[in-house]
């Protein structure tokens, strides 16, 4: 992805994230990133290819967001575990609320987009491909049953959050609460 690629897709993420999907236009985007009229345009023809340029931006800053958490994982248990989730949590909340709030709109868009639906379920895969291993190492009975719950636990969190801020919000002790279930969950 190029530099002026990535400043479009960062704009349109902005435009998601603090005004909503129906205002996500090309010229919207255009002046959220200060470039010319057309910029947009001339990049993605359609309001499709835009919104799947923005979901392949925010999967990437998503797989950087996961890798970044299993970087600061040196020594892995279930406490180190529920404190950096937790925190990746909050963060998506507060400092990144914008994105997680773009997230969510383009996810809804993809209920009706089974190409976008295809893209997310190969970053699952790509996540679940060392998720699924550590959880494994935390004592996960079925690891991918587990990160399934987790997910949703994460979404639910997260969506509870920024439709209905709570400013002593901390996921921590939802996460350390229900963490133990997960890694007992049998398969579904």
């Amino acid at each position: 992805m190029d530099a002026r690629q990535q400043r479009l897709l960062d704009a349109a993420i902005a435009v998601l994230g603090t005004r909503g999907p129906r205002h996500l236009t090309h010229r919207a985007v255009d002046d959220q990133a200060e470039l010319p009229t057309g910029s947009t345009s001339n990049r993605y023809r359609t309001r499709e290819a835009l919104i799947a340029g923005v979901l392949t931006r925010i999967l990437d800053l998503e797989t950087t967001g996961w890798n970044h958490l299993a970087g600061t994982l040196d020594h892995i248990d279930p406490d180190t575990f529920t404190a950096a989730l937790g925190a990746l949590v909050h963060d998506l909340t507060t400092t990144q609320r914008a994105l997680t709030l773009a997230r969510l709109a383009i996810f809804a868009e993809a209920a009706h987009h089974p190409a976008l639906q295809h893209q997310i379920a190969q970053r699952q895969h790509d996540l679940a491909a060392w998720a699924t291993p550590l959880l494994a190492a935390l004592g996960a009975r079925h690891p991918a049953t587990a990160l399934r719950l987790l997910l949703a636990l994460i979404d639910g969190l997260l969506n509870n959050q920024l439709a209905n801020p709570d400013p002593h919000f901390d996921p921590t002790t939802a996460i350390a609460a229900v963490l133990p279930a997960v890694l007992a969950a049998h398969p579904a």
